[in-house]
């Protein structure tokens, strides 16, 4: 029995994590894009996942675990984050642009943008790690519960494929790149219920999930401010990346509020 559950929330965790692959395939898929536009989505990213983070991995963990604890965890998540993007060195392209630095397009503006890139791919990757044993964890108490979050995770997913592949595909200028990374970045999840069910197969106390999603929304939150929104403001310019955060903020919150209220999917 125990078997058949860690199937199915193999199986459900690979629905959640098809999402990443599309919010990449959707920004490959696109025409060239100006910078300008590049700027616009960099600046909507950042708004859907600081909305993922303020507005429902912490008031679910302030709710489980309470305010001070929930409080610790995210800030926690933001320092821990802070150290990897200190220890992570940027990586080299050189032989790939010749370009002057003095420029768009450069050695040096595609160094950072690709950066971005890998960073915002990492913090999803934790992000999905907690996120794939959420999914184990409900798999283990119903499959109909463990469906519906992990449908609730693939909604969620798909602007965390945009942020991942946007910066990777401008970079690059390849589109494989950018999606592949967007794809990848999604597999910790599956990965998660691997590690539950076979290395770890007793179940974790929901308040420890509930910390580390808190964690995670500290994670979410300094990418959006350390990452994406500079990108944004100096691409797009200030008043479209304004409006663009806003925008990925309330595109965010109808999203939480339809898999909320009208799905029925509260997680």
């Amino acid at each position: 029995m125990v078997a058949a559950n860690v199937g199915t929330a193999l199986a459900l965790t690979c629905l959640g994590a098809t999402g990443t692959a599309v919010g990449g395939a959707m920004v490959v898929a696109q025409p060239d894009m100006s910078f300008e536009r590049l700027g616009f989505l960099q600046g909507v990213a950042a708004g859907l996942m600081l909305a993922i983070s303020v507005m429902d991995l912490l008031p679910g963990a302030m709710e489980a675990i309470g305010f001070g604890a929930a409080n610790l965890c995210f800030y926690v998540g933001v320092a821990f984050f802070a150290l990897v993007v200190v220890a992570i060195p940027e990586p080299s392209l050189e032989g790939i642009i010749k370009e002057d630095d003095s420029s768009k397009g450069s050695k040096k503006w595609r160094r950072e943008v690709l950066f971005s890139g890998l960073i915002t791919a990492l913090g999803i990757t934790l992000h999905n790690f907690p996120e794939g044993v959420s999914v184990y964890l409900a798999s283990m108490k119903s499959s109909a519960m463990g469906a519906s979050l992990a449908v609730a995770i693939a909604l969620h997913n798909v602007p965390e494929g945009i942020a991942v592949a946007l910066p990777v595909f401008f970079a690059t200028k390849s589109r494989w790149e950018g999606f592949k990374y967007a794809a990848v970045s999604g597999m910790a999840e599956p990965l998660a219920v691997v590690v539950m069910g076979l290395i770890f197969p007793v179940d974790l106390s929901p308040d420890l999930i509930q910390a580390m999603l808190a964690g995670v929304g500290g994670i979410m939150a300094f990418l959006s401010f350390h990452e994406l929104m500079p990108l944004a403001f100096q691409h797009a310019g200030r008043r479209p990346a304004t409006a663009a955060v806003f925008l990925g903020m309330a595109v965010m919150s109808g999203n939480l509020y339809l898999v909320d209220h009208w799905l029925g999917l509260s997680h």
